[in-house]
């Protein structure tokens, strides 16, 4: 691509162009402008949801600081007039080295949710990794992207059932690869929400993959139908516990106020927290997701190289290097420092890709020199969303790889693959 063609040139003359109209941008370019709108968007329920991180947030600071260690050097007089952000991943060719991260709950910040972003990003070309926490039944999400890929994160259920149902209903909607989130067998002790006694999914906010699904739905009859312990007495109901009742209603199929009056809601719900995930998953039990589906593998959460070693050694398809945006241990490991050492034992043996803390497009530079063959993108997509709907994140995305093209031309790199080979300069102490 040239460089009056560049997503960066573009992107860049487009904003100042509209400037001299007086026209800003619709979300704000700058990281820290752009969280701070969205904070001051979203209700602080959802802040905390969207934002928060384990204990003190320090994994989540660690996540950021690790970008200020390792500087990019620049060379000059290098012919950068024609860039490729273009890589192959599983067999399709994607317009740049970025997909969009699961993010959970997204009606938090839109009430059209993970439809609304479809419709935004599907032009971008971009993967879009559906949440087994979708606030929209995946295949709704999945109308609505088009022609754009899709990826399925999926969250190991302690039903063996809904597992199966999940992958089946991933396959049907064209999941070009499986995600399989490793680090949240159990919920991190997030204070932020833990401070407001708030979790969405308790209110059935988040569970539309689970509401849709047929083999869900029949273990909530039969939660109902057959009930393992006498009804507890109802307490005298308060303005919370009654919009958190409304909430769960809007949620179940069929009329509200039919559904006011069902059991049906509430055991969903209770449901949901029985099966959402499996503490005594190992290593074994991979073997049986690979009979189950022909689509390659990833494993979300990998933190360690020798659990990098042995993800390849069973025959995993890949490996996302995350700590889940710090959500899930306080003090765990950056995920940027964590990368080189798992890039090296997994040595180009299966694609490794990166999460946590990506805020700009230079930080998705640093990650691709480090090792990374991709990125997900979570946290500044979702501020987009929050501000201005699907045009929201599409901007913020935009801007991002706008900012990478414009990166890789000032650092003297023409491709993806030219990043990896330039690498970075040594870390700052």
């Amino acid at each position: 691509m040239s460089e009056q063609d560049s997503v960066g040139r573009r992107v860049q003359s487009r904003i100042y162009r509209e400037g001299l109209f007086g026209r800003r941008p619709v979300v704000p370019v700058a990281p820290r402008a752009l969280e701070e709108a969205a904070r001051r968007k979203l209700s602080a329920r959802a802040w905390a949801y969207l934002a928060g991180g384990a204990g003190q947030q320090r994994t989540d600071v660690a996540n950021r600081a690790a970008f200020d260690e390792a500087p990019i050097v620049p060379r000059m007089l290098v012919d950068v007039s024609t860039r490729d952000l273009s890589v192959e991943l599983f067999g399709r060719r994607l317009p740049a080295p970025v997909l969009l991260a699961p993010i959970g709950a997204l009606e938090l910040a839109h009430p059209r949710a993970d439809v609304e972003l479809a419709e935004g990003v599907r032009e971008l070309g971009l993967p879009v990794v559906i949440s087994s926490q979708g606030s929209t039944p995946m295949e709704d999400t999945a109308a609505a992207l088009g022609d754009c890929p899709r990826w399925f994160q999926l969250y190991w259920s302690s039903n063996d059932d809904l597992v199966e149902s999940f992958v089946r209903r991933a396959e049907a909607i064209g999941s070009d690869a499986l995600v399989v989130t490793l680090d949240t067998h159990t919920l991190g002790w997030r204070t932020m929400d833990l401070d407001l006694g708030s979790l969405p999914f308790t209110r059935a906010e988040g569970l539309a993959q689970y509401i849709s699904d047929p083999v869900f739905r029949q273990l909530v009859e039969d939660r109902v139908a057959h009930p393992l312990f006498p009804p507890e007495p109802t307490p005298r109901p308060t303005r919370a516990a009654l919009a958190a009742a409304l909430s769960m209603a809007r949620h179940w199929p069929g009329p509200v106020r039919s559904n006011l009056r069902s059991p049906l809601p509430r055991a969903a719900v209770e449901t949901f927290l029985e099966v959402f995930s499996r503490p005594s998953l190992t290593w074994s039990d991979l073997g049986r997701l690979r009979d189950r589906t022909r689509l390659p593998i990833l494993l979300k959460g990998i933190q360690a190289a020798e659990d990098a070693v042995r993800a390849v050694e069973i025959g995993v398809d890949g490996i996302v290097v995350s700590n889940h945006g710090g959500r899930q241990v306080d003090g765990a490991i950056a995920s940027l420092h964590a990368l080189p050492p798992i890039v090296e034992r997994a040595a180009g043996r299966v694609p490794v890709l990166f999460d946590s803390g990506i805020r700009s497009g230079s930080d998705i530079y640093k990650a691709l020199a480090l090792g990374a063959d991709a990125v997900l993108v979570g946290r500044p997509w979702v501020h987009g969303l929050a501000l201005q709907g699907g045009a929201g994140a599409r901007a913020v995305l935009e801007h991002l790889l706008a900012e990478l093209d414009l990166t890789m031309a000032l650092s003297g790199v023409r491709t993806v693959d030219e990043i990896r080979e330039r690498g970075l300069g040594r870390r700052r102490p």
